[in-house]
Order: C-alpha cells, then sequence, then structure tokens
C-alpha cells in the first residue's frame, strides 16, 4: 500500500467530514472525533488495498504521523 501522510489525512479528514487542515499531523484523532467504529471501517478499506493493519495497533498511535508508520513499514 503506497499512502502518503497528506493523503492519510484528506481520507481521515473525509470520514469525519471536516477540512483536512484541521487535522495536525500529531494530534490525537480520537479527540479530533475519531471513534472506533470510523477506524474499523477506515481499516477495511485498507486491508482491500493491501495493509496489514489491526485496530488495536493503530489505537496505541492515534495520530496521522503513527497511522502513517504504520502503513508504510515493511
Amino acid at each position: 500500500m503506497d499512502i502518503t501522510l497528506d493523503g492519510l489525512r484528506a481520507e481521515v479528514a473525509a470520514t469525519l467530514g471536516v477540512p483536512p487542515d484541521e487535522l495536525a499531523p500529531d494530534g490525537n484523532l480520537m479527540d479530533a472525533g475519531l471513534d472506533s467504529i470510523r477506524v474499523m471501517m477506515l481499516i477495511e478499506r485498507w486491508r482491500e488495498e493491501g495493509a496489514r493493519v489491526g485496530f488495536a495497533e493503530l489505537a496505541e498511535i492515534p495520530t496521522l504521523e503513527g497511522w502513517h508508520a504504520v502503513l508504510t513499514a515493511d
């Protein structure tokens, strides 16, 4: 899966219904309104694209930077 930080920000922002610039790369996504159901929806979409990611991995580091690191890890 080839994803940029900006692409990830845009995707999460669309899920939340907010402009991408409202999401700081190091901001807590749960504090921004992202709930577990939306996280699972994102995970399912990413898995369809080939990502190997689970809820627990993302819940540990609920920031765009953290998620980007997980999603782009070899």
